[in-house]
């Protein structure tokens, strides 16, 4: 079992990311109004580790603040790695993993050599699709499931 770190959303585009202890999850808006959260596709929200962070910091030598990455939510305790498919539930509400979050060269804008960085062991993080809303907030258990 894991758990609800930190939770992060950006009002459009390449806007800041704003860390929030709790958003609303909805099927309109994703988590809080995210500018990603709309439902197109497969991705309305973005997950990613801690434990992936910090080997992606420590790879590149400089501790950087996790929304350098630009997911929603950091969660610690679960392993994202070949995940696609999977269940999570976090809090009461429920993400659909639907794949790999491949970092795009906009993350050595970020920091260089983040995009390299990122590409191993599904460090960048997953994709969802929300199957329920709810609220998340800092530790909030989560737990992985097979889809039924």
């Amino acid at each position: 079992m894991g758990k609800v770190v930190e939770i992060a959303t950006r009002i459009k585009t390449r806007a800041p990311m704003v860390v929030y202890a709790s958003a609303k999850v909805s099927f309109d808006h994703g988590i809080g109004d995210d500018s990603r959260g709309r439902i197109k596709g497969d991705r309305q929200v973005t997950v990613m580790t801690k434990e992936s962070w910090n080997a992606v910091c420590s790879d590149l030598g400089r501790k950087l603040h996790w929304t350098t990455r630009r997911a929603n939510i950091m969660i610690e305790g679960i392993d994202l790695k070949e995940s696609t498919g999977l269940i999570l539930k976090i809090g009461e509400f429920y993400l659909e993993i639907t794949g790999e979050l491949v970092p795009c060269k906009r993350m050595d804008d970020q920091f260089e050599g983040l995009t390299n960085a990122l590409k191993s062991d599904w460090r960048g993080g997953v994709t969802c699709k929300i199957l329920s809303e709810g609220i998340v907030r800092e530790n909030d258990k989560v737990v992985v499931m097979e889809r039924e």
